[in-house]
Order: structure tokens, then sequence, then C-alpha cells
């Protein structure tokens, strides 16, 4: 799902190359099939199943998006030689990404591109976000989370966030105790890549972000439209990449790929 900063945020469907303004459906019930028609989201080839979020095996295991070090930053091997396609990992890596605070099921740090905020916070669920440093590749910024990861989480508790709103956090604070106990591993940081390689945003500000959610559930059940192919149920809200219904919830995400037929 595509989701724009608003206030709540505005979510669109893109379904067979068209957007579903899906706020507006909010009380309404809605219907998903899934036709059991799979296609990889980077070469088309016609597939069983999806792996890493609708990649076919051939490209999971040969594209550099897909490689481990996407997910962990900090083992970027681009330096030794062996990235699976050094011309993507030069412009994918090596531009400026952005260390996080966000609060969503409660504080963790994050990493994302500079272009992608505050468009990963929505998808995360945050209802607050502070962008704390500015590196200069990804690699850096992976060794920054996994600095400030020894004291706070680097996960969402995907459960607690489609529960409730997650009580405030004063994120400046926090990023100030954070900065501090993490100074030993920020110094060797720029001693390693230059002290240009890291900027303290010391003037960030907190982003509040508000989810367009009537009702939350007072109990999680997870839908899956490969096990259930059909699912209806009176749309709650929208949160993240989660589709909040009367029935469960849905992580659209998950079936990235897949052909499903969309009704309300």
């Amino acid at each position: 799902m595509y989701g724009q900063l608003g206030s709540p945020i505005l979510y669109d469907l893109p379904l067979n190359n068209k957007k579903i303004a899906l706020n507006p459906l909010i009380g309404k019930t809605i219907h998903l099939k899934n036709t059991g028609n799979i296609r990889c989201i980077h070469c088309a080839k016609a597939i069983k199943k999806t792996y890493n979020q609708g990649y076919c095996y051939p490209c999971f295991i040969s594209l550099a998006e897909c490689d481990m070090c996407i997910m962990k930053p900090h083992t970027c091997h681009f330096s030794a030689g062996t990235c699976r396609e050094a011309a993507w990992g030069e412009e994918f890596c090596f531009q400026p990404h952005i260390v996080y605070l966000a609060n969503s099921s409660g504080i963790k740090v994050g990493i994302t591109r500079a272009t992608q905020i505050p468009t990963r916070w929505i998808d995360q669920g945050a209802t607050q976000a502070l962008a704390i440093f500015k590196a200069q590749s990804r690699h850096i910024s992976g060794l920054v989370e996994v600095a400030i990861a020894k004291h706070i989480s680097d996960k969402t508790n995907w459960q607690q966030m489609l529960k409730k709103t997650a009580e405030p956090i004063d994120l400046i604070r926090q990023r100030d105790t954070l900065i501090a106990a993490c100074e030993t591993e920020l110094t060797a940081i720029k001693e390693s890549f230059g002290e240009a390689a890291l900027e303290l945003l010391s003037d960030g500000e907190i982003i509040d972000l508000h989810f367009p959610v009537s009702e939350y559930p007072g109990k999680i059940k997870s839908l899956c439209l490969i096990k259930t192919p059909e699912i209806s149920g009176k749309l709650l809200g929208i949160k993240g990449q989660y589709l909040i219904l009367d029935s469960g919830v849905l992580n659209i995400r998950k079936y990235t790929g897949h052909e499903v037929i969309f009704s309300a």
C-alpha cells in the first residue's frame, strides 16, 4: 500500500496499474480474493511462490537488492568486491541514509534512505519518529544502528502496534541519552570513515503520524490469503502495511506479486 503524510495518513492500494483510495472505505465491508496467479516483481516470470516478498528464486539468489546485507547493512561486503551487482550497490547503498528513532510499539532504532522519509515511518506504523543521524552510506548507517540497538530494540512488535496507539515518548531526550551511551562506537565510526561520514541532526524535530483507525482489535487474529484465498470483513482501519478488519488483520505487503481481486 502507498501511504501519504496527512492527518490521518492517506492510503492507496495499487492493483492492476490503478490505485484504490482506502480511507473512504473505512467502516465498509471489503472483499479480497487471491486468484493464485503470481509473478516475480523483477522479471515478471509466472511462479508458484515468492521469496523475499515478491521475487522468484533465481532473482532472489542473484539480485543485490535481495542480499542479506540489505537486511543487515553492517555486513556490507562491497569493499571486498563481492557485491552481487556493483553498479546497483553504488547507486542504492552509496547515497545518504538516515538513522532514526521511532515509536510504534515502543521505541526502536532504524535506518532508511533519506528519500524514503516519511514513507518508512508510515510503513512501520510509527506514531512518532525522529531523524537523528545522516550517514554517507547504508553501511555506515548500519554500523550506527547496531551500536544503538545494544540499548534499545531495532524491531517493531507488530501485534502491539496493531492493538493500540503507542504511548508518547520524548524521543529527543532518548536521542541524547543514546548518543552519550554510544559515544565510543560513534567516535570509532568517524575515525574509520571520516568526520563528514556521519552528521548529527541536532535540530531534528519529532514527527507525529496519525493513522486512519476507527477501532483497534482487542485480540490480534492474523489472516492469510494463501490459506484462505477469499477474505471479507468490515474495514476498521489501516496502519503500517496492515488492513484491520473486524475478521482479523491482513499484511498486504506479504502478497506482493500475487494477483488479488478487490471489491467493496
